[in-house]
């Protein structure tokens, strides 16, 4: 009785955090992920050419927080001050791939900002590049409809 008690608590205790995806090299290209990887090779097979990780656009532009302000330093553990009068760093996305008139963002698990950068990534394609398609796998059969979908509108 004891024993499965220090067993349940054991297993209880483990370190609980943010999943990684290992790393994968490709045609000397270093993934972040094995969809990522999984998608290159699935592109490349179909002949479809694409840039990974090519492009950097900006959604959000830097500015001057011109507001008082008190928080926290250091991701809210360090110590409550004044942080007003600040340059606030704008925010970029770099998606996967980038075809002709496609993006691709593979994304297995997303962390927690991504819902709201992929918005505002949107936004911006819907702003300023209204004829790109996107297209956001989050498995390898995603991926294999996404080939079957680029290569559908290619033939219209």
């Amino acid at each position: 009785m004891l024993l499965d008690f220090h067993i349940t608590f054991q297993m209880s205790r483990r370190k609980k955090g943010p999943v990684r995806s290992k790393k994968i090299t490709v045609d000397n290209i270093e993934f972040k992920s094995g969809l990522e990887a999984y998608m290159y090779k699935a592109l490349k097979n179909a002949k479809i050419k694409a840039q990974y990780e090519g492009t950097t656009f900006e959604l959000i532009p830097s500015f001057v927080s011109v507001n008082d302000s008190y928080e926290r330093t250091g991701n809210g553990k360090g110590e409550f001050k004044y942080r007003g009068n600040k340059n606030i760093l704008n925010i970029k996305y770099t998606p996967d791939f980038i075809g002709t008139n496609f993006v691709i963002e593979c994304k297995g698990r997303p962390n927690e900002s991504f819902p709201l950068r992929w918005k505002l990534f949107k936004r911006l394609m819907a702003k300023d590049y209204p004829k790109t398609t996107l297209y956001k796998p989050q498995n390898q059969k995603e991926c294999d409809e996404t080939i079957k979908l680029i290569l559908g509108s290619r033939k219209n």
